[in-house]
């Protein structure tokens, strides 16, 4: 299915009854509308930005189980991590795909250390693992990274794990809630809550576009809102406050030769403590993450002068270069909303998830990550149902295959193009309609106009940043280059929505007080 927006706004005016409204269109909350769309459920998703606009668009674009949480003991989420991780390769093959990670191993009493940890990781995904691990020689590691600093070097761990584009990924859960039958909006702010007897049954809306206001009646309401799950609660009652700490993860990208290779580099602990990763994505290289405490959320965070630092010392210390402000063609950072459980750094607080109930009914899903977006969605729905009194199907989300499904194709094909699937096909018969839709955006970008034009008439993209930060990832890969195609972006936007040179002015300046905030400064 495939409505225009005017059609979604019919939906949302005709006084009909939902059986489950989600309130939050990030990878949680993409998840939780699949989830109660594919068990029978009447579902509508309402979203205040855009699809995935905060964290969920901002990740590692890792899927794994987490290496690190092996430390700490917490099997039980490596474990469900690890099974997701597999279920996400089944089941989106062409946004996801396997990976193999290097650690490099300076000490020689690390390598037992890591060697048994990164085996028992492979043994703990069963038959969904992606790859054997093994210890490299010092010549093998270097091959396999060849810019590493080679400096103290003993041996490396080789290992397996996943990638994915997040943002692209989101995209294709909301087109399959829709493909279900489901509604998913954006740009629909929830602005309150619709109450008979204390208990909620229903929220009100704000569309943005036009300022129309809509009460939509729902048997529940599930609060899948992440970083601002405190703002919504606070909606709901202002007595309710959310176990909450938030904390900071940057990133830097950087042009392919920093890491030539096909492997990517995960040191699992920097001086500090954290972990680093260098990944190649999107044929450039991806290097991060920090993990900074924040006490409060924001839509457009910013990296701290703290994080910079960390990252360009990092990148001096195991890849031997010291980069200067032209080599960062991309920063950004987003936010994770972790289950606070007693005091101490976020880094140390756990990935695990949380349902609540509040008084009135409302269902909140709390923490988690990425990867294990589909059980955080079976959680949320099986407690809604058993709240609510509706009837609904079994899961089958570990079987559902997303929008786009194709088996990966040929290894010529540009990582760019992949995350369509078998919808790749119908956006290249676009240029038979207009031969310039076939232009690149910039000769900096793998992008071309056409994808514009699917953006707009698909995937609900309304403005040039939903273009050029999620439809394609056009801002995480080369600022400066979306900075220069985002007029041509504007203008083909406005040309298909029909808007007029005032808002296409406006648009095209909004986008670019976000895109300075992408490039670095040092």
């Amino acid at each position: 299915m495939s409505l225009d927006r005017s059609e979604r706004l019919k939906t949302l005016g005709g006084g009909q009854k939902w059986d489950v409204v989600v309130i939050g269109g990030g990878a949680t909350g993409l998840g939780t509308a699949v989830e109660a769309a594919s068990r029978g459920l009447r579902t509508l998703l309402l979203e205040r930005n855009d699809f995935g606009q905060g964290t969920s668009s901002r990740s590692t674009k890792l899927v794994h189980g987490g290496v690190r949480y092996l430390e700490q003991f917490n099997l039980t989420l490596v474990l469900d991590a690890l099974r997701e991780r597999g279920y996400m390769l089944r089941n989106a093959p062409h946004i996801v795909h396997k990976l193999n990670f290097v650690v490099p191993v300076f000490s020689y009493s690390a390598i037992p250390y890591y060697g048994v940890g990164l085996k028992l990781y492979e043994l703990l995904s069963g038959n969904l693992s992606f790859g054997k691990s093994e210890l490299l020689s010092v010549a093998e590691t270097t091959q396999r990274l060849p810019t590493l600093r080679r400096d103290g070097l003993k041996a490396g761990i080789l290992y397996g794990d996943g990638q994915f584009d997040d943002a692209r990924y989101a995209i294709a859960l909301m087109r399959t809630l829709e493909d279900l039958a489901g509604v998913a909006l954006n740009y629909a702010e929830v602005t309150g809550f619709l109450k008979r007897d204390g208990k909620t049954e229903g929220v009100v809306v704000r569309e943005s576009e036009t300022g129309q206001r809509f009460d939509i009646i729902a048997r529940i309401v599930i609060n899948a809102t992440g970083a601002f799950t405190e703002r919504v609660l606070q909606l709901d009652s202002a007595e309710d406050a959310t176990p909450l700490a938030l904390s900071q993860g940057s990133h830097f990208v950087l042009t392919r030769d920093f890491l030539p290779g096909a492997d990517a580099l995960m040191i699992p602990k920097t001086d500090d403590g954290r972990v680093l990763f260098a990944i190649p994505w999107h044929e450039h290289v991806l290097v991060g993450t920090t993990d900074e405490a924040v006490p409060s959320s924001s839509t457009e965070p910013r990296a701290k002068a703290t994080e910079k630092s960390f990252l360009v010392e990092h990148i001096r210390k195991y890849l031997g270069r010291t980069i200067a402000p032209s080599d960062v063609l991309s920063m950004w950072s987003g936010l994770r909303p972790l289950v606070r459980k007693g005091n101490g750094a976020t880094s140390k607080l756990s990935r695990d998830h949380e349902i609540v109930r509040s008084p009135s009914g409302l269902i909140s899903v709390m923490g988690g990550k990425w990867t294990t977006y589909r059980k955080m969605g079976e959680d949320a729905v099986s407690a809604a149902v058993k709240v609510s009194g509706l009837r609904a199907a079994p899961s089958r989300t570990k079987e559902l295959k997303l929008h786009g499904w194709q088996e990966k194709p040929s290894s010529d094909t540009y990582e760019s193009d992949l995350v369509y699937g078998c919808d790749l096909e119908k956006i290249t018969a676009l240029s038979a309609e207009d031969s310039a839709w076939d232009e690149p955006l910039h000769p900096r970008l793998p992008y071309r106009k056409r994808e514009v034009i699917w953006a707009a008439r698909y995937e609900q993209a309304r403005t040039a940043e939903d273009v050029l930060s999620r439809r394609t990832r056009a801002l995480f890969l080369n600022a400066a280059a979306a900075i220069q195609a985002a007029p041509e972006v504007s203008r083909i936007l406005a040309n298909e929505l029909k808007r007029d040179e005032t808002f296409r002015l406006r648009d095209l300046e909004n986008f670019l007080a976000v895109a300075r905030g992408y490039l670095f400064t040092s």
